[in-house]
């Protein structure tokens, strides 16, 4: 059993992209090993109903989202105006009973490392009091490389195992603006962390031989998940 964190500089980083790529990949390519996707908390509709959309899994919508709020904002904002708490107890207990049924669990955070999960939490302190290992994705724009050392910072700070970056071309991009933007040997030597190769615009999320195939092409070795 494997547990991967996929966090984000922020909140359109990617991280619903790679999730899904990365799920589509081991239902192609390891289809005996049993896939789960968490996104333990969210606020308003979209990433939880696409991956049920998507994928063919044996949990429920709770199991998948044990925390659901309405409001698109903040958890301990959205929580506020539902006059609820967030509960990371039942988040915890319901990672372990999905645990339980799963070789392969893929957890697509909310936000990026620094969101808010409570007022005094942050998805990086979490990561990091769950041991949980964590990929960060990292998109291709201008100021991408002080994101990327920031996050890594935050996430070294937290105590985060951080297992690798992945750049993601959340719109159409150039291999010169991929080289300008995000050149790998420059973010690995400012924050010693292993690049793990960029995935370009996908224009068809849905197709998932394609993305399958994109994410086949990163290295993935390095992620414990996929040895």
């Amino acid at each position: 059993m494997n547990t991967l964190l996929i966090t984000g500089t922020d909140t359109e980083a990617g991280k619903t992209v790679f999730t899904t790529a990365l799920a589509a990949y081991w239902q192609i390519y390891y289809p005996q090993r049993r896939l789960g996707i968490m996104k333990p908390i969210q606020s308003g509709e979209g990433d939880r109903e696409l991956y049920q959309k998507l994928f063919s899994l044996d949990q429920s919508a709770s199991e998948i989202t044990p925390l659901y709020f309405k409001a698109p904002l903040a958890p301990p904002i959205a929580a506020a105006r539902e006059n609820r708490e967030v509960d990371l107890g039942l988040v915890w207990q319901t990672l372990e009973k999905v645990r339980s049924r799963h070789d392969i669990i893929l957890i697509e955070a909310l936000g990026g490392l620094g969101s808010p999960i409570t007022s005094e939490l942050t998805v990086a302190d979490l990561a990091g009091e769950w041991r949980l290992p964590t990929v960060l994705i990292v998109p291709v724009k201008l100021g991408a490389i002080a994101q990327a050392v920031a996050n890594v910072a935050l996430a070294r700070q937290s105590r985060v195992h951080l297992v690798g970056i992945v750049l993601n071309c959340v719109e159409p991009r150039t291999e010169a603006q991929i080289a300008d933007w995000t050149p790998p040997q420059l973010i690995q030597s400012l924050t010693n962390t292993p690049v793990l190769g960029c995935v370009p615009y996908l224009e068809n999320t849905s197709d998932l031989e394609k993305m399958a195939q994109v994410i086949s092409n990163l290295d993935l070795e390095t992620l414990t998940i996929c040895s």
